[in-house]
């Protein structure tokens, strides 16, 4: 860090009111310090990583800042920083949504500067993982509510923080494309929904961030329970809990299972929290709306407007640890996260073009279950990029892939996707399509 910025954080800590929190400092050497890192120390944090690791990170901000101005940030680390690589799928974990929920903020601070450490060690798993994976971490979300909750962590309120600046709660702020997709609708609706909900500033910058990349894979870190949630987080009918498969209803259960059987305590017995499920009865994972609906949240709009799967992590029955506990939270947490952004690379993935090999933009890819007679069409398309890239995230099984787009001729093919052993290294089967013009 260079001594401008650590003149800054020294002049900014003599005007702060250090609190119980933990002191504001600076470590002189590349050890992590585990505390609650304010907003300030948050983002000086990123850029130390980021100074550590130039060659494999990139700092930038979201198109709007919280209600009271802090950034909201985003380490990216990849082997080619700022740029989209060509078929590398695209991932990104957001914590700190809640502002009050807090563990899910030091994780992926942590975990970002251990990307960074491991990457320069010569670890072979990290490395073999940035080669082939852009990952984007969002330590906050809600940096307003993090400060509310921070001058107030020793209240007994369960919900002060929870909630931006203005008191809206950001996982019930998403357009609700749930109830587009429950009632069949059309684009007009989706359209519809977005231009007549009012959002909040953080809640507008994500979803542009959303539907202005091409995300493969995503995990939004809560807390307040120990549980890997899943889609659909709303009923279709208004009930407060019934199980709502999504169309991928398989894959997220594997995604799920992912998180909660690699974290060290999840899907253990006598890990359930005070006065919940006990979510290890079924492996440490829930479907969202059998646990409770979730209208206007950020897991589902994730799933219905973009290509990008996510699940929702509650990390833990406390929401606001104390700082002797980050350690052990860390090693809970760590095997799970780096095996969850591995899933980014289950399935399959490929490129469509034209008989001229020229990419096809927005062609449709639909996939059919046909494993042992099954023939269930898994009713959600995707789109390719402007590169006319996809990525297909599916469980081993056999299955019928299109590619089609209006004028041209679909094409269609068999995949047999084979499960992996715990020693071989995942990655998503290619599958090229080449389309031929449809001439009336």
């Amino acid at each position: 860090m260079g001594h401008f910025n650590i003149l800054v954080l020294l002049l900014v800590c003599s005007i702060i009111t250090l609190n119980q929190l933990g002191q504001c400092r600076q470590s002189d050497d590349d050890h992590y310090v585990y505390k609650h890192h304010n907003n300030l120390e948050l983002n000086v944090l990123l850029q130390k990583i980021n100074t550590k690791c130039p060659s494999i990170s990139r700092l930038y901000q979201l198109t709007e800042r919280s209600v009271n101005g802090w950034p909201l940030t985003v380490i990216e680390l990849s082997t080619n920083p700022g740029q989209h690589q060509l078929l590398v799928p695209e991932v990104k974990i957001v914590a700190n949504m809640h502002g009050n929920e807090v563990l899910g903020r030091e994780m992926l601070l942590r975990l970002a500067d251990y990307i960074c450490t491991e990457y320069l060690n010569n670890n072979k798993d990290i490395v073999q993982l940035l080669n082939r994976t852009r990952i984007h971490i969002m330590p906050s979300m809600n940096p307003d509510g993090w400060d509310i909750a921070a001058n107030n962590y020793r209240s007994s309120d369960w919900l002060l923080g929870r909630a931006n600046l203005n008191g809206v709660d950001l996982n019930r702020d998403f357009p609700d494309l749930d109830v587009v997709e429950f009632r069949k609708g059309n684009k007009e609706d989706f359209v519809s929904s977005l231009v007549n909900h009012q959002m909040q500033p953080e809640t507008r910058a994500i979803v542009q961030w959303i539907l202005t990349n091409p995300f493969v894979l995503s995990a939004n870190l809560h807390g307040g329970a120990l549980v890997a949630n899943y889609p659909y987080d709303e009923t279709p009918d208004g009930s407060t809990n019934t199980y709502t498969p999504s169309p991928d209803d398989q894959t997220f259960k594997h995604l799920a299972r992912t998180y909660a059987s690699n974290h060290k305590t999840m899907a253990k017995q006598s890990s359930r929290c005070d006065n919940d499920e006990d979510f290890t009865k079924q492996g440490g994972i829930t479907n969202g709306a059998a646990w409770y609906s979730v209208a206007g949240g950020m897991q589902d709009f994730n799933y219905l407007a973009s290509n990008c799967f996510e699940i929702t992590l509650e990390l833990g029955c406390q929401k606001f640890p104390p700082i002797e506990k980050l350690p052990v939270e860390w090693e809970n947490n760590r095997e799970a996260l780096i095996s969850f952004i591995k899933q980014a690379h289950i399935g399959i993935k490929g490129l469509v073009r034209d008989s001229n090999g020229y990419s096809i933009d927005g062609a449709i890819i639909r996939v059919q279950n046909i494993t042992n007679g099954e023939n269930r069409v898994i009713n959600h398309d995707l789109t390719t990029t402007s590169d006319g890239e996809y990525w297909r995230l599916l469980t081993p099984g056999v299955y019928e892939v299109m590619a089609t787009k209006q004028n041209y001729i679909p094409e269609i093919k068999t995949v047999v996707i084979k499960p992996k052993s715990s020693e071989q290294n995942e990655h998503a089967e290619i599958v090229n399509f080449n389309l031929k013009k449809f001439y009336y």
